[in-house]
């Protein structure tokens, strides 16, 4: 079984991802650092040096690796989307979730974040309404279940998640704790 999550940088697939895949005693990966694995130097680096047409091919390599090979979660890269072949991949091969987060709750998760080339712009929150325009549609295309992420906690999410697998017959229902 693959569970492949989707959605904007920042809207927690690395780390619900991890939880969800430790929840169901999955293996897990996460695709920009697979890509990153590879190449022996970080996605940013690369991204600036080559160019994101590279940067697209090579992610397009590794996600076609990944959902062909690995069983477990599969935590994508926000940019994941924009290929139409990347999109139809993961939808054909895995169930996939989208964590919808407006740019707003991004934008407050990630203000402090150094690290994110993306929001090292002088508007950070028009390039995220920018973005999410852009992929909300494509995010929506490749998923098979929208999960609004909101307010609620990492857990909370997960439990939707492993709910809306259990629903579609993907997993045994657990017995509820009470």
């Amino acid at each position: 079984m693959l569970l492949v999550l989707v959605g904007l940088p920042g809207s927690g697939k690395t780390t619900v991802g991890r939880q969800l895949a430790r929840r169901l005693h999955l293996p897990f990966v996460d695709s920009d650092h697979a890509i990153e694995h590879r190449l022996g130097c970080s996605v940013r680096e690369y991204f600036e040096r080559e160019g994101e047409e590279r940067f697209r091919d090579l992610e397009s390599e590794v996600l076609d690796d990944l959902s062909l090979h690995h069983t477990g979660v599969l935590s994508t890269g926000g940019g994941s989307v924009l290929r139409p072949i990347n999109r139809e991949r993961l939808r054909e091969r895995g169930h996939v979730f989208y964590l919808r987060s407006s740019p707003e709750e991004v934008y407050r998760r990630l203000r402090n974040d150094q690290n994110r080339p993306l929001l090292q712009v002088a508007d950070p929150q028009a390039r995220l309404r920018e973005l999410f325009e852009k992929r909300d549609p494509l995010y929506r295309d490749c998923a098979h279940y929208v999960i609004e992420t909101g307010r609620p906690s990492v857990s909370a999410l997960v439990n939707m998640i492993v709910s809306q697998l259990e629903l579609a017959g993907h997993l045994p229902m657990q017995p509820s704790a009470s």
